[in-house]
């Protein structure tokens, strides 16, 4: 997933696989520094660590068209794997390896100006995103302490399952994400399969695919710290608007326009058209349907170019037409923010984020698998020797 996200982000402002910079305007360049330390001549570095327990993936990243733009020393990994096991990442192999990880983490700290905060993705199925990527939080948090921490997380689902551990994986990682992490963006590979074959109409859907779709997202989140505009949100903005409560901060994310590659050409784009899109439920990212639940906030993303006035009108309109999706104690729930360079391909491009109490269908059916094994102790050997 990281590597698609730089991918994008490196095809948004211009930057070639050499690291080198190729754009035709000034705004690309404007706040690349965002993302990007400058290296010797002229050539852009990516300020990101990648991180695993085993050297496969990594090495296939190396080798991806883009694998040589990243610093090699931030790339670390161990030799055994996490063999799917969340205390193996988190307390004996992932353990041995977190020192390293800090250290690397502090150089990059230490070359921003003003750091706002860290951007992790990482699944919870697995050992090492779960395991390790909650312990690399823990840390971050106790060196770090009034940084913003920012997750995409991957929740396991039934549907598309690699291991039958996943649900104890999960239950661990979200207690750690409830106390360490300030927004979670829970996507779901169930939900993503879904847009892929109903929306986009795609037989065969593989991890790339799905990768594509998670990219689009982290893209249009991240797009106002990256590109001038007229209403902008940071991520602490973003904190700030949408978590009513501290421990209230797991969003679902949704993007429009989601239409088969066939289909493009039929439908035009239009701020009423991106909005109606972007509130529907297919096209949210995680498997929970938030006509079930009520949105307590929401943050709305456009990118393109619109008039401001357009926008709130149409967000007013939304607000008062499904007032009863709202919860009545929060008096403007939506926060809008407006970019003005709309994302490679498209004229204009809208990302949503709801924090909505549906958000529960997907921790309940996580708990009701956690709790079906556990009740046979199925597996709980491969936890307890780990400690």
């Amino acid at each position: 997933i990281g590597s698609k996200f730089w991918e994008v982000i490196c095809g948004e402002h211009g930057i070639q696989p050499t690291g080198h910079y190729d754009g035709d305007s000034d705004t690309l360049l404007d706040r690349i520094n965002v993302y990007f330390t400058e290296g010797s001549g002229g050539r852009f570095v990516p300020r990101a660590v990648l991180l695993d327990l085993e050297p496969g993936t990594l090495d296939s990243i190396r080798a991806s068209p883009y694998g040589e733009i990243f610093r090699p020393e931030n790339f670390i990994f161990g030799q055994t794997g996490a063999g799917n096991n969340w205390a193996k990442g988190h307390y004996t192999d992932g353990a041995e390896l977190i020192d390293l990880v800090m250290d690397t983490i502090r150089k990059e700290a230490e070359a921003c100006d003003c750091l706002q905060g860290f951007q992790l993705a990482h699944s919870l199925g697995g050992g090492t995103g779960s395991g390790l990527g909650t312990l690399l939080m823990s840390k971050i948090r106790e060196e770090y302490p009034d940084r913003i921490m920012c997750t995409f997380s991957v929740i396991p689902s039934s549907k598309v399952s690699d291991t039958v551990v996943e649900p104890y994986n999960a239950t661990f990682s979200v207690h750690q994400l409830v106390e360490f992490a300030n927004e979670v963006f829970c996507l779901d590979n169930e939900a993503l399969y879904d847009i892929c074959f109903k929306t986009l109409k795609l037989t065969a859907p593989a991890f790339g695919d799905l990768n594509h779709l998670i990219s689009a997202v982290m893209s249009g989140i991240t797009c106002s710290l990256r590109f001038p505009g007229q209403l902008n949100a940071d991520l602490r903005k973003l904190a700030v608007n949408l978590v009513p409560f501290p421990r209230l901060h797991f969003f679902m994310v949704g993007f429009a326009p989601l239409t088969s590659r066939a289909a493009m050409n039929y439908r035009t784009l239009s701020v009423p058209e991106l909005t109606h899109q972007m509130f529907e439920p297919k096209n949210m990212m995680c498997s929970a349907n938030p006509s079930h639940g009520r949105y307590l906030t929401a943050a709305v993303l456009f990118r393109g170019k619109m008039a401001t006035k357009e926008v709130d009108e149409e967000i007013l309109n939304v607000q008062s037409k499904n007032s009863s999706y709202f919860v009545e104690w929060i008096p403007n729930h939506i926060i809008a923010s407006i970019c003005d360079v709309p994302p490679r391909s498209l004229k204009m491009s809208a990302t949503f984020i709801g924090n909505s109490t549906a958000i529960q269908e997907m921790f309940k059916r996580v708990s009701e698998q956690f709790v079906g094994m556990f009740r046979r102790k199925a597996f709980v050997h491969w936890y307890t020797g780990e400690g």
